[in-house]
This record gives C-alpha cells, sequence and structure tokens, in this order.
C-alpha cells in the first residue's frame, strides 16, 4: 500500500502531501522534515529507494525521484514493489508535463487542486488505480470540463441542489 505521496522542492518545503492513512499536522511536519532530512543527504549516485522504518514503521520505504528542484517522493509499506513506484512516479511526471507543458515548481503551487485530481486519478486511498498517462489525463479533462460548466459545483450536486430549488 502506498501510505503517502509528496512534492518537496530543494529546500525542503513541501508543495504537496497526500497521506492515505490518518496522521496528525505535528507528525506530518516531523515526517517532512525527516524525510527532506534524509533525502538532502543522499548522493545523486545513490539507488532511488531508502528504508523508512524509523519514519513510518517496520517494513517501509522511501521510493523518489529528483526533477530539477523537486523531490517526487512515495512512501510505501513492503507490499509494493520499488520498481513499479518509480515507474509511476515516471508516470505522474509525464502527466503533469502534459497538463502544463514542462511542469514546474510554480505551476504545482499555483495550480495544487490540479496537482491533487491528478494525483487522485493514479492513486486512491493508498491503492494505485491508473498507469496510463493518457488515461489519466483524458479523465482530468473531463473532470475540468465539467468544473467549469458549473456541473461539479456543490449546489448543482443531486440533492443539495434539489432540496434548494424545492424551497424556492
Amino acid at each position: 500500500m502506498i501510505l503517502a505521496a509528496l512534492i518537496m522542492n530543494t529546500q525542503g518545503k513541501p508543495r504537496i502531501t497526500k497521506f492515505y492513512d490518518h496522521v496528525s499536522v505535528e507528525r506530518q511536519q516531523e515526517i517532512l522534515r525527516v524525510v527532506y532530512s534524509v533525502l538532502s543527504s543522499r548522493s545523486g549516485n545513490l539507488c532511488s529507494f531508502v528504508e523508512a522504518d524509523d519514519i513510518f514503521g517496520p517494513d517501509t520505504k522511501l521510493v523518489y525521484k529528483h526533477f530539477a528542484t523537486l523531490y517526487f517522493v512515495f512512501v510505501i509499506d513492503s507490499a509494493e514493489s520499488e520498481l513499479g513506484i518509480l515507474d509511476l512516479i515516471q508516470v505522474f511526471v509525464e502527466t503533469l508535463d502534459r497538463c502544463f507543458k514542462n511542469v514546474c515548481e510554480l505551476d504545482i503551487v499555483y495550480n495544487f487542486g490540479k496537482v491533487h485530481t491528478i494525483l487522485d486519478e493514479i492513486v486512491m486511498g493508498g491503492q494505485v488505480v491508473e498507469t496510463s498517462s493518457a488515461e489519466v489525463m483524458k479523465a482530468v479533462q473531463d473532470i475540468w470540463k465539467l468544473e467549469r460548466v458549473g456541473e461539479l459545483n456543490p449546489a448543482n450536486i443531486r440533492g443539495i441542489g434539489h432540496y434548494k430549488n424545492s424551497r424556492s
């Protein structure tokens, strides 16, 4: 299972954090500090897997890729394949590149909602649900199209909108 997905810059500032189990805000901040400390101290020629027993408990690993000024990090348990997660990170970054035309840190900062939508199309509840960048983009574009026309506005969701209209 995927326990967390993190994007942080090379100064340790978190840009996207998604924990798939309940973790208190204080614990999340502590985790981010420790993860950054571990990643920033590693040489570029080392593998992209790090044991994370001290951070998340037994049989956990950090799987990460460093692109330009960003670290893309997935925290996994022993049920996940490290190489599979590296491929998943590649799919995530390729999808972001397709969406933002050579994604950079500012794209993530100013479009965090879109980034979360893309991540949610790839991983849901800690389980991988889609590994095709093209399929993810198609689903995300459909969601954004619905948001633009207002069909995903909470007032228009069945039940809420119906209740409002029936009282008018």
